[in-house]
């Protein structure tokens, strides 16, 4: 920048700070357009970019008589700078809590899926023979093996085996309209 360019932007600003409507309008329409430009390239959004550049350029209006007319220029682009980082910092923010916010709203649809369900199930266990489903307990709930539950209800291992097959049969049937629901839930648990 030439020492005559330079003055002359000394001038503008000087003016500014008194107050000068005209000199307002001069700075805004020299500036804005380096000013999205340089917003959008730390932005990458041209409508955030300008929203930036005129909240800056209303703050310099404002506190047009606390200028440092030395600073004039560079205090534009610095103070874009930092209002381009705060906004990207927002963002990060912003999506940081939309991220938890869509876990705790997945977690309150599954729970609320999961209760239809979980009264399905409790029904079909229901409908279970009482041998049958003390078997099916021990084995799905309390991850017993055959043996084990043969020794604790003094059958055989075969009739274990018998009563699981009869059970998964039975559950099978009443659940079948929830079968898809309970196969993505079980492997969503698994995550």
């Amino acid at each position: 920048m030439t020492t005559e360019a330079h003055t002359a932007e000394q001038a503008l600003f000087a003016r500014l700070k008194t107050g000068d409507v005209n000199a307002f309008e001069m700075i805004f329409k020299q500036y804005y357009s380096p000013l999205c430009s340089y917003a959008y390239t730390l932005l990458g959004n041209r409508d955030e970019a300008a929203d930036t550049v005129q909240r800056i350029m209303t703050l310099l209006w404002e506190k047009c008589h606390d200028l440092d007319v030395q600073a004039g220029k560079s205090y534009l682009y610095t103070s874009v700078r930092n209002a381009s980082l705060n906004a990207i910092k927002h963002r990060k923010v912003r999506a940081r809590h939309l991220g938890e916010l869509d876990i705790e709203n997945f977690q309150t649809e599954q729970q609320a899926s999961e209760q239809p369900l979980q009264a399905r199930i409790n029904s079909a266990l229901e409908k279970l023979p009482t041998q049958c489903r003390a078997v099916f307990e021990l084995s799905r709930f309390e991850e017993l093996r055959y043996a084990k539950i043969a020794e604790k209800l003094g059958i055989s291992v075969k009739t274990v085996e018998n009563q699981i097959s009869k059970a998964l049969k039975i559950m099978r049937i009443e659940l079948k309209d929830y079968l898809p629901a309970m196969i993505v839930l079980h492997l969503i648990n698994q995550l």
